[in-house]
């Protein structure tokens, strides 16, 4: 029975997906793209001082290594052949910036996380530097000067850190992204561990130039980043070195995309003109552009998508960017504690299905597209005596959707041609109550892939079709097909804006509150516990404390 089963299988590949909140490891079969098994562990983030969001580079190492030990034991009690597995792919959170030492493998400081707010006054200084008739950084990048990417914070860590001014006069540091990070440690780390890149994380560090595909000279050396502290720069699909350790030692690293690339391959979205959203600690909705970049003037991203080998072309693709989707609700249970799990806010959402006039902008690192208004902050508004717990938790699965509708609106405008459909992924796309407001606030079809790990299937299509390895077709006739559940809308279309236009007065109102973090200099290990986000209410004169929101008496 067993040999049979293997049999069956043929060649497998795997995923490492290593996002915001958690990593998993899963397998793919490369002929169905049937996902056989996988592990999750959640990843702990720090918050030292407010606006500061940090994680450790080991935890995050160490994570990888047992979602991949799990994995293989699962698939063994499959009675499924783990040395069926011919690759393995990266998926990673962008931007997180990782600054070790190459001599012993250490981290020099903890993962400074796209989310974080500490590099205002360093993007602020930077931005004076600008000539307002040539804005070089954008032009090259595609991006707008903003804490989001990495360059900004890896200019703090030189200016703050003296582990890492140390290391960089000695010629021990190595920078990375988290997919670096992970290649460099998964293929020897100090003992040859590959220090690389792909095209799609590269073109998120602010110092890529996504015309050329090369670091840019101008560009370090606007930011002050030395070049050989850099990881090489390679296509997303491509062996990059061997596996060094544990269960699948051997095996080729062959895929690497940045998160929200790796879900647009795995959503298919190979075509000009294809777009798919996902939604995870932030929201990300991406509409590929073929091999021409198209500048945005509503506010979103110009993005390398993907380049599918060595000698393959770039694909580019226009991104609108929400910092906070998953994270908010993540929010309500660690910071509130109104919900014990994640799961349960469509429980208590369900209970009162509407928001009953509250609104809830979870701006805590500020609002990124379309606005990039680093002095926002988290606001509830529109509170009465009236509200509770379940309408907060309604409130927060709106703004998710009211953000998207924002992002999408901006894209419709950018490419002339609205989308008729929104092709959906991600780990908050089995809450039911999320998708259809979400249809019902863009006021078009929402469709989700009933598989809905497309990050990872990116990640193990990218691994699987690389050269030498060659055991997952990327041919359209070979792709294989997918099931999808649609949501429809299900208001009319006035009721639909008359929800968006208010929503849009709450932006409003969260903006403006905050100046330069004062808290960005100084001795990076002390710590202060504040909190990221706080109310306003608009409709009452008293605050509502987290107690009575969670009905605590």
């Amino acid at each position: 029975m067993a040999s049979t089963k293997k049999a069956v299988l043929g060649p497998l590949v795997g995923a490492v997906d290593q996002g915001t909140s958690s990593t998993r490891f899963l397998v793919f079969n490369s002929k169905t793209a049937e996902l056989l098994s996988h592990h999750q562990v959640e990843i702990k983030q720090e918050f030292p001082r407010e606006g500061w969001v940090e994680q450790d580079p080991k935890e995050i190492l160490q994570s990888v290594y047992e979602c991949i030990e799990k994995t293989c034991e699962k698939l063994g009690q499959l009675n499924i052949d783990i040395s069926n597995i011919k690759a393995i792919g990266v998926s990673n959170q962008r931007e997180t910036t990782v600054v070790w030492d190459k001599f012993t493998g250490e981290p020099l400081y903890n993962a400074v996380v796209w989310l974080d707010l500490r590099t205002q006054s360093t993007v602020e200084n930077l931005s004076k530097r600008i000539p307002g008739n040539n804005n070089f950084v954008k032009s090259k990048t595609g991006l707008p000067l903003s804490t989001y990417f990495s360059a900004v914070k890896l200019r703090w860590l030189l200016d703050n850190v003296r582990k890492v001014q140390k290391a960089v006069e000695e010629n021990r540091a190595l920078f990375g992204t988290i997919d670096s990070w992970l290649i460099w440690s998964l293929t020897g780390g100090v003992n040859g561990g590959v220090h690389c890149t792909d095209v799609t994380n590269a073109s998120r560090t602010m110092l890529f130039n996504i015309h050329s595909l090369e670091w840019d000279k101008e560009l370090c050396e606007f930011f002050g980043i030395p070049m050989e502290i850099l990881p090489s720069v390679r296509s997303s699909s491509e062996i990059y070195g061997l596996m060094k350790a544990g269960a699948l030692e051997g095996v080729p690293i062959s895929g690497c995309l940045g998160d929200q690339s790796a879900a647009l391959v795995g959503q298919m979205c190979f075509q000009d003109g294809q777009a798919k959203n996902t939604y995870g600690t932030g929201c990300f909705l991406l509409c590929n552009t073929g091999h021409k970049c198209v500048f945005s003037e509503h506010g979103l991203l110009t993005t390398v998508a993907y380049k599918l080998g060595r000698d393959k072309p770039a694909y580019y693709a226009l991104e609108g960017s929400v910092a906070i989707a998953g994270a908010v609700i993540r929010w309500l249970r660690d910071n509130l504690g109104i919900i014990k799990t994640s799961e349960e806010i469509e429980k208590l959402a369900k209970e009162v299905g509407t928001s009953y006039g509250c609104y809830f902008v979870p701006a805590f690192s500020g609002l990124y597209a379309p606005y990039w208004e680093p002095s926002a902050r988290g606001i509830i508004c529109g509170l009465t005596q009236f509200t509770n717990k379940c309408h907060i938790a309604f409130a927060a699965l709106e703004a998710v959707c009211f953000q998207t509708r924002e992002i999408l609106d901006a894209m419709n405008r950018d490419c002339g041609i609205p989308l008729s459909h929104l092709q959906v992924d991600g780990g908050m796309t089995s809450n039911k109550i999320l998708m259809q407001l979400q249809a019902d606030i863009l006021y078009i079809p929402v469709v989700k892939p009933s598989m809905p790990e497309t990050t990872a299937l990116g990640a193990a299509m990218a691994a699987g079709a690389a050269e030498g390895v060659g055991v997952w077709s990327l041919e359209p006739e070979d792709l294989s097909a997918v099931t999808m559940e649609r949501f429809e809308p299900q208001i009319n279309a006035e009721e639909s804006e008359i929800r968006y236009s208010t929503w849009k007065k709450a932006v409003m109102k969260s903006m403006g509150w905050v100046t330069t973090q004062s808290s960005e200099s100084g001795d990076p290990s002390i710590f202060c516990s504040l909190p990221l986000g706080f109310f306003v209410v608009s409709s009452m004169v008293m605050l509502i404390g987290a107690r009575y929101i969670s009905g605590i008496p």
